[in-house]
């Protein structure tokens, strides 16, 4: 039952009132929050186990890698976790994502 306030500083390069700024911030947060839950659902990225010098943000890279290449590859009209499966599965499949 208590209230808090936070109080944020952003930069940016347009002049803005509250509004447009929230939008822009919202905006952000809602594709970041997107494309991280599709991380973690299609990669397991929240369960992997490596945590040790430049390993995770190297595993981060080639996940956000291979999520490109999955999503720009349209013959499939399927997920990003089966295409994932078939490209395991199917080296011509691979080949062409």
């Amino acid at each position: 039952d208590k209230t808090t306030t936070a109080t944020r500083y952003y930069i940016n390069s347009f002049a803005s009132d509250a509004k447009r700024l929230a939008l822009a911030v919202r905006s952000h947060w809602g594709i970041e929050n997107n494309l991280h839950w599709v991380l973690d659902v299609a990669f397991n990225e929240d369960d992997c186990p490596v945590h040790k010098d430049n390993a995770p943000e190297n595993l981060a890279r080639l996940r956000q890698i291979s999520l490109n290449l999955l999503s720009m590859e349209k013959t499939a009209k399927i997920g990003v976790a089966n295409k994932r499966l078939k490209a395991a599965w199917d080296d011509d499949y691979l080949a062409k994502i």
